[in-house]
C-alpha cells in the first residue's frame, strides 16, 4: 500500500513501461513454455486488462496466456492460499495432461530460463523442486529458508517459513538460501500433495508453507541453485539478479538498480527480452534550451510519451505520459503514467502513482513532516508515496 490500493501487486507498474507480472511471463515464454495460466483473485481487473491487451499468443499454434479467476470449484470458498488456488484449478492441468508443471510467483524482478530448471528437476528424480538464491541473513524473516542436505544429492532436508533466528550457511554465516517462490513439480505427486493438503484442516494451503514441507518430509524435495541458471545475454554483473519487491523500499531500490551507468539489472538484454506489449505513445520530448530553463534528464529512464519542458530530471524513472513543466525538478524518484508536475514544483525521493498532479510550487519528498501531515505514506528510509490521482497543492 498505497500502490496496491486498487490493484493486485503483480499489476503494479515497474521500470516505466512494464508491470511486475511481465517479468514472470517473459521468463516463461522465453523458456518456450507457451501454455500459461495466471491464477488471480484480489483486485485483478488492471492485471486482467493488461494481459488481454499485451499477452496475445498465436491461436493457430494453440499457445495462450490466460487469466483464470477464482471459481469455487472445490466448495463455497475462494482461494484459501496459493496451494488451494492450484488445487481448485487442477481441471486445467487435467485438460493439458503435462508431465511437469512450472509454478511461479508474479511479483519478482529477475531473468530465468525455466527450461534449465525443468531439465535439472527431471535429472534429479525429485518429485518437487524449489529454486533458491542466497540472501542476507537479516532478510530471512521475509522468505522461506532452505536447508540443503550436505551430502550433495541436492535434496532439501528442512524448510523454514520466514524464520526469526536462522543459522547462516556453512561457507557464508551471514547468508541463507531463500526460496524464490519458483517451483517445478511432477504432476502426479503434486496432485496427490494437493489432495492431502485440501483435507488437512490445520493447513494454511500455501505452496511455501505447506506443500514444500510435505515433499521435504517425504525426502523427495529437490533444490535448484539459481546461480546455475545461465540466461542468454546475461553478464557476471546481472546473471543472478533477483528482487522480491514486496515492500516500498525494495520496489524503490529495484528501480534504482536500473538507472546506473552499468545497471545491476539490465533491461536492454535483447537476447532475453522483457515483453510489455505495444507502446502507442509518441517519442519522448525535451524542450527549452535557454539559460536557466533547460529541459533535460540525466541518469534516468525516460519512457515514450514523456515531455520534459524546461524541467530538470536526475536519477529517476519516468513512465509514459509524464509531463514536467518549466523550472520543476524531479530527483531520485519514480513517476508512473500521466503524472503532471507543474512549474517550480519539486519532487525528491518519491513514488507518484498514476495521474498524480503536483501543482505549481508544490513540494513532495522534501519535508517528511509535511508529507505525513498530508496523509502520504512515508517509509522509514524517507521515501514518500503519493496514491493514484492525488492532487498535491502548494
Amino acid at each position: 500500500m498505497p500502490l496496491t490500493e486498487s490493484r493486485a501487486k503483480p499489476a503494479v507498474p515497474f521500470g516505466g513501461t512494464y508491470r511486475l507480472v511481465d517479468f514472470a511471463l517473459s521468463n516463461l515464454v522465453n523458456s518456450r513454455y507457451l501454455h500459461v495460466v495466471v491464477l488471480t483473485q484480489y483486485k485483478s481487473h488492471s492485471m486482467d486488462r493488461h494481459i488481454a491487451r499485451t499477452w496475445r499468443m498465436s491461436p493457430l499454434l494453440g499457445n495462450y496466456v490466460a487469466p483464470v479467476p477464482a471459481q469455487q470449484r472445490r466448495g463455497k470458498h475462494w482461494y484459501l492460499g496459493s496451494a488451494d488456488a492450484i488445487y481448485q484449478t487442477q481441471n486445467i492441468i487435467e485438460d493439458e495432461k503435462p508431465d511437469y508443471v512450472v509454478i511461479v510467483g508474479a511479483d519478482h524482478v529477475y531473468r530465468m530460463d525455466f527450461s534449465q530448471m525443468v531439465d535439472a528437476h527431471i535429472e534429479s528424480g525429485a518429485d518437487f523442486s524449489v529454486a533458491g538464491i542466497r540472501q542476507p541473513i537479516e532478510l530471512a524473516d521475509q522468505f522461506g529458508v532452505i536447508d540443503v542436505d550436505p551430502s550433495g544429492n541436492q535434496r532439501i532436508r528442512a524448510f523454514l517459513e520466514k524464520p526469526k533466528d536462522p543459522e547462516g550457511l556453512p561457507d557464508s554465516p551471514r547468508e541463507v538460501l531463500a526460496s524464490m517462490g519458483n517451483y517445478v513439480a511432477s504432476v502426479e505427486p503434486l496432485m496427490e500433495a494437493l489432495r492431502y493438503d485440501a483435507e488437512n484442516e490445520s493447513s494454511k494451503h500455501d505452496m511455501g508453507g505447506d506443500i514444500v514441507p510435505y515433499f521435504v518430509d517425504k525426502g523427495t524435495c529437490g533444490f535448484y541453485d539459481f546461480k546455475q541458471n545461465d540466461v542468454p545475454g546475461s553478464t557476471d554483473r546481472d546473471r543472478d539478479y533477483w528482487r522480491d519487491v514486496g515492500t516500498i523500499d525494495s520496489y524503490y531500490d529495484a528501480h534504482m538498480d536500473l538507472i546506473a551507468v552499468q545497471p545491476v539489472f539490465n533491461v536492454y538484454n535483447h537476447h532475453w527480452p522483457l515483453h510489455q506489449g505495444l507502446i502507442t505513445n509518441p517519442p519522448a520530448k525535451f524542450i527549452h534550451s535557454e539559460e536557466g530553463r533547460l529541459g533535460h534528464a540525466a541518469d534516468s529512464i525516460v519512457s515514450p510519451g514523456v515531455i520534459v519542458s524546461g524541467a530538470t530530471v536526475t536519477g529517476s524513472v519516468l513512465s509514459p505520459g509524464v509531463h514536467l513543466h518549466s523550472w520543476s525538478t524531479v530527483s531520485d524518484s519514480i513517476l508512473m503514467d500521466d503524472v503532471v508536475v507543474y512549474r517550480h514544483a519539486q519532487v525528491h525521493r518519491a513514488i507518484l502513482d498514476k495521474n498524480v498532479v503536483i501543482e505549481e510550487g508544490a513540494r513532495v519528498g522534501i519535508d517528511r513532516a509535511a508529507d505525513e501531515a498530508r496523509g502520504y505514506h512515508v517509509t522509514e528510509s524517507g521515501i514518500t508515496v503519493v496514491a493514484k490521482g492525488t492532487v498535491v497543492t502548494a
